[in-house]
């Protein structure tokens, strides 16, 4: 095909970009005034253009000089532009604005109150509520509570709703000290996240559980393995109520990572135990333990040290077979953790590739049910505390997922939005605009601790309020009186069904009788092995071939 030899339309704002250089220099030079300034105008964008024209990357910009460059600008606020402009209150894109304002009103502590009914579609698939009672009870404590570890030398009692997982390093100091501040003042726990204990978890004095990853950062040795002197050290803190092993986590189950050298501050090294300056790995699995049994022994030997602290895990579900390995375990051994956290695949604040927080690990509401289920099957659920994280932000959530059979539930982004996130969706880039993803201390030094501080402590309070009423008006007296029955779903727009009816719920020790029933249980059960996370026999002949 012939080259065409007219200056295509595209490039008119280069060619005027141009002219007015040079038009606007000679008229600078024999006017004056004003008129000296108009060069550097025109010349930048004509020096743009000519960048754009010559260099080879960007295909768009050499097509369109200068234009491409409101595209770019566009496309980088383009977030922003749906999350204010476009979305709808209730679109989760990851959070309504539905949700985000009632975090932040029950945070600022201020009327929460709606009018005019619904925003809900009542009528879709997929809408949940909770049935009340025509005898409504009189509650006034909303201090709503659980032990944990009861048969620990030092149980913990603790709130139903309490701060995830998020290191100091993820989040900034600021942040870390008014989210503990925050849990002092109410009573709640605050989980450290696997970058360990810092100075800004201590300083406040709330209580808290000590989460150790595969990095075992806090208690490790410099090549990385777990180290007991540390470990002892540090969990035997008045200050440390619980120990939490973290096998998985839901915004990237079954990925490492590696906290680059230049990001490895000295109070970031302080806190985990490693040089600064250097990068510091963490490994995709535990190098402490590589069965179930091990697992088990690991998490004894960490009661012991800590002086009968509860002791527990996390995890996100994934390969049935292997959670079904270490309940077995805890059959055959007679060892037992005193909780899980069930952590849903919904993703957290973590940033992880885009195939990881979409479409690998397995969502709350599935998961909480099989830890539950496998738990009551085995006639172990009443001497193990399960905790639940997953999207929750408001009482109903909370409501929901002690329904499906939690004890108690914990929010990391809730609480980030009680301090004043966003969602600008910038976590991974250190530019927070609110000063709580950052390490940049001119942007988390904007945060104020005092008010931050009162403002979780407020979200706390309101929303285990908002959660007493909602008890209240269904004739109940504690969470722990929830059950599948008293939430319902509408599975299309002539039905409805409640949990109990809608997921399958075992009776105790049905898994010992083999009695389930559940196609998951038959299949991968009796293939569990206590003593091998490796998967069974005709799941390995499977991999071998397509023909299946």
């Amino acid at each position: 095909m012939a080259k065409t030899r007219t200056i295509p339309f595209r490039y008119t704002v280069y060619i005027l970009s141009v002219a007015g250089f040079v038009l606007s220099f000679m008229a600078g030079i024999f006017f004056g005034g004003w008129f000296i300034a108009l060069p550097f105008i025109f010349g930048a964008l004509a020096t743009l253009g000519t960048w754009d024209l010559l260099q080879s990357k960007r295909t768009v910009s050499r097509n369109y000089p200068i234009l491409a460059h409101f595209r770019y600008f566009l496309e980088s606020i383009g977030p922003e532009i749906r999350q204010y402009f476009i979305q709808s209150d209730t679109e989760e894109r990851p959070f309504s604005r539905e949700q985000r304002t009632i975090i932040y009103q029950r945070a600022k502590n201020i009327l929460d109150k709606r009018p005019f009914g619904s925003q809900l579609g009542m009528y879709d698939e997929g809408f949940e509520w909770i049935n009340h009672s025509m005898r409504p009870v009189d509650l006034t404590d909303a201090d709503f509570r659980i032990v944990i570890g009861k048969h620990c030398a030092r149980p913990y009692s603790a709130s139903v709703f309490n701060i995830s997982a998020m290191s100091f390093g993820s989040l900034s100091a600021n942040a870390i000290l008014s989210l503990n501040t925050g849990a002092r003042m109410g009573g709640f726990y605050h989980d450290t996240g696997e970058g360990s204990i810092s100075r800004y978890h201590r300083e406040p004095g709330g209580d808290l559980v000590w989460e150790i990853g595969s990095g075992y950062f806090g208690c490790r040795h410099k090549d990385g393995t777990f180290n007991e002197e540390m470990f002892t050290r540090n969990a035997t803190s008045e200050q440390v109520k619980m120990i939490e092993v973290k096998l998985s986590q839901g915004a990237k189950p079954g990925h490492g990572g590696i906290l680059p050298g230049a990001k490895v501050t000295p109070e970031i090294a302080e806190a985990r135990g490693v040089e600064p300056g250097e990068d510091v790995i963490s490994p995709a699995s535990h190098s402490a333990f590589s069965t179930p049994i091990e697992l088990l022994e690991f998490l004894e030997r960490l009661r012991e040290l800590s002086g009968g602290k509860p002791v527990g895990f996390k995890l996100a579900i994934g390969h049935p077979w292997e959670w079904f390995a270490i309940v077995k375990a805890m059959l055959e051994t007679g060892k037992k953790p005193d909780f899980i956290v069930v952590d849903g695949g919904e993703g957290g604040t973590g940033a992880a590739p885009l195939e990881f927080i979409n479409r690998l690990g397995t969502p709350m509401t599935e998961a909480l049910l099989l830890v539950h289920n496998t738990l009551v099957g085995t006639n172990l659920r009443e001497d193990i505390a399960i905790g639940a994280a997953g999207k929750i932000t408001s009482a109903f959530n909370v409501a929901r997922t002690l329904a499906l059979g939690a004890d108690w539930c914990n929010a990391a982004r809730g609480y980030m939005f009680s301090l004043g996130c966003i969602q600008a969706l910038n976590c991974h880039t250190g530019k927070c605009p609110s000063g709580v993803a950052t390490q940049d201390p001119r942007r988390s030094e904007k945060l104020d601790v005092r008010d931050k501080s009162q403002r979780v402590y407020n979200y706390h309070r309101n929303t285990l309020e908002a959660l007493m009423n909602l008890l209240a008006a269904s004739g109940l007296r504690h969470p722990s009186e929830l059950g599948p029955e008293h939430i319902i779903r509408r599975t299309s727009r002539t039905e409805i069904h409640s949990y109990k009816d809608l997921f399958p719920f075992l009776e105790p020790g049905a898994l010992i009788k083999g009695e389930t029933g559940e196609r998951v249980f038959d299949i991968y059960w009796p293939e569990a092995n206590a003593h091998s996370f490796e998967p069974p026999e005709f799941i390995r002949k499977l991999r071998d071939t397509k023909l299946q």
